[in-house]
């Protein structure tokens, strides 16, 4: 993968994310000021290595999960730290902190707030309960507004807790894309969520459900410093 490439498939990623809609050639063009022919060379190699695919009916290109993962893991080298909060953060912690001496409020809190930031469904393990906020959002993404997309994206949440408990993932953050997810492989969906330490368990976790169609670098980033300050307040 050359720089541009990666260059490329980061835009594609990040264009997809905004419009939903296939990227074009054109579009890339502008925005790296080359010509069209250019761009459909680089994409079309990135085609062949698997990362990008072009839906019959657009002459765009769209992310693979393979592409994702690319993606995802350079954003997971670059932020090996998790930093200052951002103002979405301190938002969120100003939020969750009037419910200090109730975790259970506290997290149920911060599930809300992930909510409205991210536009997803947002979800929490408080004891042996799975909390879940926002299917709206969810069913509302035009990803999953067909039957068999509604239902994958149904089985992957009637199985989410026992999977949580019997699986305990033991990273601070983590990322399941789409067919990767253990559970609901189908589901065109993504996974981020974020292992903390809270009174009920030192394997809580907090994050949000969405397609693979993601803000990657800002859900990833509010996920994980949410998980954190959670942590930290309670």
């Amino acid at each position: 993968m050359t720089d541009r490439q990666i260059a490329i498939l980061s835009a594609i990623i990040e264009q997809y994310a905004e419009i939903a809609a296939p990227v074009g050639s054109v579009t890339l063009a502008k925005l790296f000021n080359v010509s069209s022919a250019t761009i459909r060379s680089e994409m079309a190699k990135l085609e062949e290595l698997g990362f990008i695919t072009q839906p019959h009916t657009s002459a765009g290109r769209i992310p693979t999960d393979q592409g994702y993962r690319f993606y995802v893991n350079l954003l997971t080298q670059k932020d090996d730290e998790p930093g200052l909060p951002d103002r979405s953060a301190r938002a969120i912690e100003a939020r969750v902190s009037t419910h200090g001496t109730r975790a259970d409020r506290a997290i149920r809190s911060a599930v809300d707030s992930l909510v409205d930031l991210t536009q997803n469904l947002g979800l929490a393990t408080i004891g042996d309960e799975l909390y879940l906020s926002g299917m709206g959002n969810l069913f509302s993404q035009p990803e999953f507004m067909s039957g068999i997309h509604a239902q994958n994206v149904a089985r992957l949440l009637d199985n989410l807790e026992p999977w949580l408990r019997e699986a305990a993932p033991n990273e601070p953050l983590n990322v399941f894309i789409g067919s990767e997810n253990p559970i609901g492989k189908a589901s065109g969906a993504t996974l981020i969520i974020s292992k903390f330490r809270s009174p009920y368990s030192d394997n809580s976790y907090i994050g949000v459900l969405g397609p693979t169609r993601q803000s990657y670098a800002r859900v990833m980033r509010l996920v994980r410093q949410t998980g954190a300050m959670l942590e930290g307040v309670l």
